[in-house]
């Protein structure tokens, strides 16, 4: 009973918040998550200007959250969208009043998901962007000298120009993504930027945050985003730092002491995803725990440093004919002789083919070399073993 009038309570304070303060916005949001409140991304045709509840009785972004949003703009679109419902970018440019919804505004609504219903990835968008904009700035310019066009049709917002060309625009990855939402709504709406290294992280790590505990006498293995940092003096005067990870099932501050920030501190930043080994205890102070790290490393380097193989599935009905040419090509910049051994996985009709490359082609898996595999045509999907 207490918990359900809680939630009913929270829900009133979230849908009451002051759009003005962002950092207050993304705590209420993270309660909502908790108590198992569902939120919906922020949409430029159902959104209002505070937090509002839809049909399902999920919470709906208000897009008075949205960073680079003003209230002037928002108004505007609200009123735009009174006689109909934005068809798409090229309608929703043409029907708003440019002076208040500016370029800056258009893109902060793509990044933060606000035009998802589109139907168009959200690359697409911000590649049509430009042509959208010039094309509703050159049919209210018509409509100020009264022209029309040549069948004597007063050119409006639903006539066939106002539509985009066929381009090909490569979708943004999780990670672009999501980084968008983090500097439009102040955190990751849609998702968590480790979702998608999961599968790795599982067999780096010892433990979740969630589930760390102590055990004396053993280091244990913990992965997450950096989300805040503080440095301070030691009594000798050397820097250290404190640093908070999030990893998606809590956050835990870990101590890194000065010998270990000074060979590691360009990896202190915010928003880095890391891997830290070190020992945990009982933190007198707070009643949690204290973590003092012994090694801290990118996610890169953990991967040259224990990475056993990289497993590389193909899709045989989408394999062309220089298929093998274009891989061969991808892998040279990473070609190290002490990299990662390649192995190919090719299935069809039932049978399956396991192909290991030479030692010739083992590579150093960064991640600019797994991002280019995962979108390459004929590649399935992609894993990292240890």
């Amino acid at each position: 009973w207490l918990k359900a009038h809680y939630k009913e309570a929270f829900m009133a304070a979230v849908l009451s918040s002051d759009m003005a303060h962002t950092d207050k916005v993304v705590i209420f949001v993270e309660e909502c998550r908790q108590l198992g409140i569902t939120i919906v991304s922020p949409d430029v045709n159902r959104s209002q200007y505070k937090f509002s509840v839809d049909e399902k009785m999920h919470i709906l972004y208000g897009l008075g959250a949205i960073k680079g949003v003003g209230e002037a703009a928002i108004v505007n679109i609200i009123e735009a969208r009174k006689e109909k419902p934005f068809q798409d970018l090229f309608d929703f440019c043409a029907r708003v009043d440019a002076r208040k919804v500016s370029r800056r505004v258009f893109e902060a609504l793509i990044r933060s998901g606000a035009c998802d219903n589109f139907g168009m990835e959200r690359a697409f968008l911000m590649e049509t962007l430009e042509e959208a904009i010039k094309a509703s700035e050159q049919l209210v310019k018509n409509y100020a000298q009264g022209q029309d066009d040549l069948f004597g049709v007063s050119l409006s917002a639903d006539d066939v120009l106002m539509k985009p060309r066929e381009v090909l625009v490569k979708p943004w990855t999780a990670r672009v993504r999501l980084q968008g939402e983090k500097e439009t709504l102040g955190l990751y709406l849609t998702g968590h930027p480790l979702e998608q290294y999961e599968n790795e992280l599982r067999q780096l790590r010892t433990s979740t945050i969630r589930d760390l505990k102590i055990e004396k006498n053993r280091r244990q293995i913990i992965a997450g985003l950096i989300v805040m940092v503080r440095t301070l003096l030691t009594r000798k005067g050397d820097k250290m730092a404190f640093i908070t990870i999030d990893d998606g099932t809590g956050r835990q501050e870990i101590a890194i002491f000065a010998d270990q920030y000074r060979e590691n501190k360009e990896l202190l930043v915010k928003d880095n995803l890391v891997v830290i080994e070190g020992e945990v205890g009982a933190d007198d102070f707070s009643g949690g725990l204290r973590v003092r790290c012994m090694e801290i490393m990118s996610l890169e380097k953990a991967r040259m440093k224990t990475a056993r193989l990289l497993k590389i599935k193909l899709c045989s009905d989408e394999l062309i004919d220089s298929f093998s040419g274009k891989l061969m090509a991808a892998f040279k910049p990473y070609q190290d002789e002490i990299g990662c051994p390649v192995q190919l996985v090719y299935q069809q009709l039932g049978a399956a083919v396991v192909l290991r490359l030479g030692e010739h082609w083992r590579v150093n898996p960064k991640e600019a070399l797994l991002e280019d595999l995962k979108v390459m045509e004929g590649v399935e999907s992609i894993d990292v073993n240890y």
